[in-house]
């Protein structure tokens, strides 16, 4: 008689997940951190809605804060990808010449603004747990997002100290916290967006009139005198 086949292991459940699945978790993760925040959302929480077992989230994503970082990852690496194409065209177009703080923001707020308008990628929804994360206090996402951004500030960086040549690169560098910091509360609060709709309550397009207001605001910022032209200036006034 044959000797028996040895039984055949039996396949972890996690390693027969199908795309679809790991997408869910993602979509799942991603509701629940905007919702509650990282600390605050458990992982028994994330499973039972995402429909899963626990093995799944660890063999795909490892722990929570890996599973955090692919949630904004999937979104942020495309979205900061056309930042950086947007840019490079108008530098193209500029030839010889610096590319105007002007472009250079619309190729920063662009993509955002197309982002909290696609529902698939997204939408408001994700750009709200970007803004939470910027406010978290945990190293390992603030260390995470500059490491996420960093190419992409580089990028803009270099551009901006040509338009701006009266600016050190360390003056430059505070500047460019507090845009990034106007932008993530501008896309991804509801604050503005509501006060756009109580001021202007028949106006359809409140995405492009909150760009419309906030560059300007911005540009101003970035072109106002060095720090210590701004000192003499005062001491020259009096004020």
């Amino acid at each position: 008689m044959p000797s028996p086949r040895p039984a055949r292991k039996a396949a972890p459940p996690e390693a027969t997940l199908s795309l679809d699945t790991k997408s869910r978790i993602l979509d799942v993760a991603e509701q629940l951190f905007m919702e509650h925040g990282f600390e605050a959302t458990s992982l028994r929480s994330l499973t039972t809605a995402a429909g899963v077992n626990l093995a799944a989230v660890n063999y795909h994503f490892g722990s929570k804060e890996e599973l955090f970082q692919a949630v904004l990852t999937r979104r942020l690496d495309p979205m900061n990808q056309e930042r950086i194409d947007l840019l490079a065209k108008a530098e193209r177009d500029a030839g010889d010449h610096p590319v105007t703080c002007e472009k250079i923001l619309s190729a920063m707020l662009v993509p955002a603004l197309r982002l909290s308008r696609d529902e698939k990628r997204g939408g408001k929804n994700f750009l709200r747990l970007l803004g939470r994360a910027y406010a978290d206090p945990a190293p390992f996402i603030r260390h995470m997002l500059s490491e996420q951004y960093a190419e992409m500030i580089a990028r803009f960086k270099e551009a901006f100290l040509k338009a701006l040549p009266h600016l050190s690169r360390q003056e430059l560098t505070w500047r460019l916290h507090f845009v990034m910091g106007a932008l993530s509360y501008t896309v991804s609060g509801t604050d503005a967006l509501k006060l756009l709709q109580q001021a202007m309550p028949h106006e359809k397009d409140n995405d492009e009139l909150l760009i419309q207001r906030l560059a300007p605001f911005l540009v101003a910022g970035l072109k106002a005198p060095a720090v210590g032209d701004a000192r003499k200036l005062e001491l020259v006034s009096g004020d």
